[in-house]
């Protein structure tokens, strides 16, 4: 992509921040308020720091439908652990582990056995949800957290951030390293583009898949972390509400931005988040937000998968040049 054409996506970018959030201003004032701001920046938080580790996934040309049932069992791990009297830092962790080690297991299943990537994560991530429901039956647990200090990670602030903002920063400046500044993540990019190449050339192909889907497990994992501690309770279906803004941040920025990465993502959350923002603000019924929330991935998928867009521009009639 030329510099060009970055500078032009950007400006379109920018064009329709603006665009959206002066209706929504339009229609209500209080959007652009300082609280509804940061209101705003925190609910992109949880969504994008979700819509990060699904990036690598989709980079390497797979699909992960387990993270959200992957994210309630972590919810639910960190919330039993917390409520048994254990340390905040091991409560956090035992939640971020098991994020990690059922993305190495959908890693292995995927890339060694060969296993369909759509089907296989549909079945991790319905015995995540299963085994969620072991630690109570599936009612939510909020005992202690007020004690262990959960609640901060909401409430604080980092460098005059709130904390949850700050967290996304700098997972999106972790994942912007691994995928954009090191030879790792340029192997990446290689998998997903020309899996046969990339082995031909070196490329460690499917602990390259693994390492994508550990990195999806892991940061649903952290994105729940972040939800548990603005709701104050861990429950069973706390990871539900990640699937479909997830996909559509990752698959918009891709649309917008020529191909997914990290900052795509980000910029992908932001647009998602300030249409489900506005859409809260106006007090409009969630299945109207799903709706579009819905269309907006239908379109970011036609504009981003080749196959589509490809079959679109031949349907299309073609100008046929007229003799001098």
């Amino acid at each position: 992509m030329t510099r060009t054409t970055l500078f032009i996506r950007i400006l379109a970018f920018a064009a329709i921040v603006a665009v959206i959030a002066g209706l929504f201003w339009l229609q209500n004032p209080a959007f652009l308020s300082t609280g509804n701001i940061r209101a705003l920046m925190r609910h992109m938080s949880v969504n994008g720091v979700a819509a990060l580790g699904l990036t690598f996934v989709i980079v390497v040309r797979h699909f992960d439908l387990s993270f959200p049932g992957v994210a309630s069992l972590g919810a639910m791990t960190m919330g039993w652990l917390i409520a048994i009297g254990q340390p905040l830092s091991l409560a956090i962790g035992g939640g971020l582990a098991v994020g990690l080690l059922i993305g190495i297991f959908n890693g292995i299943a995927i890339a060694r056995f060969k296993l369909p990537d759509i089907v296989t994560t549909i079945a991790t991530g319905g015995l995540a949800i299963g085994f969620s429901y072991f630690y109570s039956n599936g009612t939510s647990i909020s005992r202690n957290f007020f004690m262990s200090g959960l609640l901060d990670i909401n409430d604080g602030r980092f460098l005059g951030l709130d904390r949850p903002f700050a967290i996304l920063l700098g997972a999106a400046l972790v994942g912007l390293l691994i995928l954009n500044a090191s030879r790792f993540g340029r192997a990446f990019y290689a998998t997903g583009e020309n899996r046969t190449a990339a082995w031909y050339s070196g490329v460690p192909v499917s602990a390259i898949v693994i390492a994508a889907f550990a990195l999806c497990g892991l940061c649903a994992c952290l994105s729940i972390v972040l939800l548990v501690a603005s709701s104050g309770a861990a429950n069973v279906s706390a990871g539900t509400q990640l699937l479909m803004p997830a996909f559509a941040a990752v698959y918009l920025g891709a649309a917008l931005f020529g191909r997914p990465s990290v900052l795509a993502t980000l910029a992908g959350t932001m647009l998602m988040s300030l249409m489900l923002n506005g859409f809260t603000l106006l007090a409009i019924p969630y299945y109207y937000s799903d709706a579009i929330v819905s269309t907006v991935l239908i379109l970011a998928i036609t504009c981003f998968d080749p196959r589509i867009s490809g079959a679109l521009r031949r349907l299309l009639p073609t100008r046929k040049e007229t003799p001098a």
